[in-house]
């Protein structure tokens, strides 16, 4: 065989294994370290919006609890195909309960945030205490009066083995690009 023709097989074979090794160092990495996924429906506005693409971090949680106020993706009970997106509200150990007002309570205090897009209308069960266990969260949607979430009993609390992971980043639409801060 000629020095052309063993050259072309070196640098064709090369290129086909680094081909290979970033496939699949791209699968590894979706498979354990982040997730895209699509908003479907108006719960988390004005957070996150219809249409939205984004990344969720599914490592974090390996580590470290989640936190108030984070945005995280579980699968739905009834349909393990559909994901939700909400925010943690209530953390393990504690009880939440929301009055006619609208007024969100944790452990008897009223929460101190600014996520609802409105005035609560339906408390839902947490209109009586609702006391969460040790792996148990409490997440709801931004947009209050449209979000189905642990308001009602077939959401209801959330184990953190349930969590597939954070949202951290918005890859779409391009004008919103970037890290989603859960303090907006």
């Amino acid at each position: 065989m000629d020095n052309n023709k063993k050259n072309f097989l070196m640098e064709s074979g090369s290129t086909i294994l680094t081909v290979v090794v970033v496939v699949l160092l791209a699968l590894l990495f979706m498979k354990f370290v982040a997730q895209r996924t699509d908003v479907e429906g108006e719960s988390m506005m004005y957070t996150l919006h219809d249409g939205d693409a984004l990344i969720a971090d599914k490592l974090t949680y390996r580590f470290s609890d989640p936190k108030r106020f984070d945005i995280v993706i579980f699968p739905y009970a009834q349909d393990p195909d559909s994901y939700f997106i909400k925010r943690i509200i209530g953390l393990p150990g504690e009880t939440v309960q929301i009055d006619y007002d609208g007024n969100i309570y944790i452990n008897g205090e009223i929460l101190e945030e600014h996520y609802g897009a409105e005035v609560i209308q339906d408390p839902g069960r947490a209109a009586e205490p609702v006391t969460l266990g040790e792996d148990e969260y409490f997440v709801m949607g931004d947009n209050r009066n449209y979000s189905f979430d642990s308001r009602e009993e077939a959401v209801g609390n959330i184990k953190k083995s349930d969590f597939i992971g954070k949202t951290v980043f918005r890859v779409f639409p391009f004008s919103s690009f970037g890290f989603i801060d859960k303090n907006k």
